[in-house]
């Protein structure tokens, strides 16, 4: 998989110099956001994470969905995968699983994530798997002209609403909270040194981690501006009494059940930080490695599946894997569709 920026005439990094920097990772392509979107502070945190973990451009992918936040992959230097609507997550998971080794990234809407791909959300945050999701929340679709995407409240009435919107709310950190994620956040798009270490510590972290980014969306939220987040946002590391981190799977049930009641706190006065971090538990690849030994050291992107015109993979080879009968096809059925 070619890195989007080589298509387009970008150039990589230089070879063997030390640390790299945040310019190293973006593309030539203009940058067509409206003015003033919080975007552009995700994707500078992005670039500027990248560059301080010093990630290898071509052993990282960064996969999207559909609308605004869906050409983040094309502004930025790595490998980038531009998906449907709602699907960026199984897209990951397939290049995950595949090649293990590979930094991944899903970048995407409140509405792409939450709506329509509300199940594989929940999904990853099952299985664990060493994905990093962050997802840009401006309450609203603003690639269609500002309806009310899942995150906006009941009964609040946007700039591009006809009415008040008519449906609940859908609660992110809760949502990742019981779905399972081990590394669970919420960064604001304008503070840009802030979210890069929350986003330099969801890749770091062993697991499936998400990423709330609170953006404004300057042309079609009046509502949730600027100047609203300027008074309601706190710090949670400015608690002192504040610790997500789960030291023992004892430790997991009453961390959770703070981090679910901060999650709750919306209106006023609006958390955000690291809400949850729990390292103990075995991610989906090395329960995968339990499952099938050899898995990390020989996964399916590295595999040959075939030699010498011969396929490797053979009957008997499915059955020490499987250690059962593998189904004969009926020669009477042979053929029909």
């Amino acid at each position: 998989m070619e890195s989007r920026a080589v298509e387009q005439g970008g150039a990589p990094p230089p070879a063997g110099r030390g640390a790299r920097r945040p310019e190293d990772y973006r593309t030539p392509l203009w940058v067509d956001w409206c003015p003033g979107c919080g975007n552009f502070g995700i994707l500078t945190a992005l670039t500027q994470a990248f560059a301080e973990l010093g990630l290898e451009p071509r052993r990282t992918v960064v996969v999207s969905g559909i609308g605004c936040s869906g050409k983040t992959p094309h502004y930025i230097y790595a490998n980038g995968v531009h998906t449907l609507h709602g699907r960026a997550i199984p897209f990951a998971t397939g290049i995950k699983l595949a090649n293990p080794g590979l930094t991944v990234l899903v970048v995407g809407g409140d509405g792409d994530l939450l709506g329509i791909g509300a199940g594989h959300f929940v999904a990853l945050g099952r299985r664990n798997l060493d994905i990093t999701v962050i997802m840009h929340n401006n309450q609203v679709y603003g690639l269609t002209k500002g309806q009310a995407s899942p995150t906006l409240p009941y009964g609040v009435k946007t700039k591009a609403l006809p009415k008040p919107n008519i449906q609940d709310m859908v609660n992110p950190i809760a949502l990742a909270l019981a779905s399972g994620y081990t590394f669970v956040a919420r960064g604001y798009a304008l503070d840009v040194k802030g979210l890069k270490e929350l986003i330099k510590q969801a890749i770091r972290h062993r697991g499936a981690a998400f990423i709330d980014v609170l953006q404004p969306c300057v042309t079609y939220n009046d509502v949730y501006t600027v100047q609203f987040y300027r008074r309601a946002l706190y710090r949670l590391e400015d608690d002192p009494d504040w610790d997500p981190l789960v030291r023992s799977p004892e430790e997991a049930p009453e961390k959770m059940a703070r981090a679910v009641a901060k999650s709750m706190e919306w209106g006023e006065r609006i958390p955000y930080g690291v809400f949850y971090v729990d390292p103990t538990k075995p991610s989906f690849e090395e329960r995968l490695e339990k499952r099938l030994p050899g898995y990390l050291d020989q996964p399916p992107a590295l595999q040959r599946v075939e030699q010498a015109g011969k396929p490797t993979v053979t009957r008997e080879h499915l059955r020490r894997i499987f250690g059962e009968k593998i189904v004969q096809v009926n020669p009477a059925r042979r053929g029909r569709r």
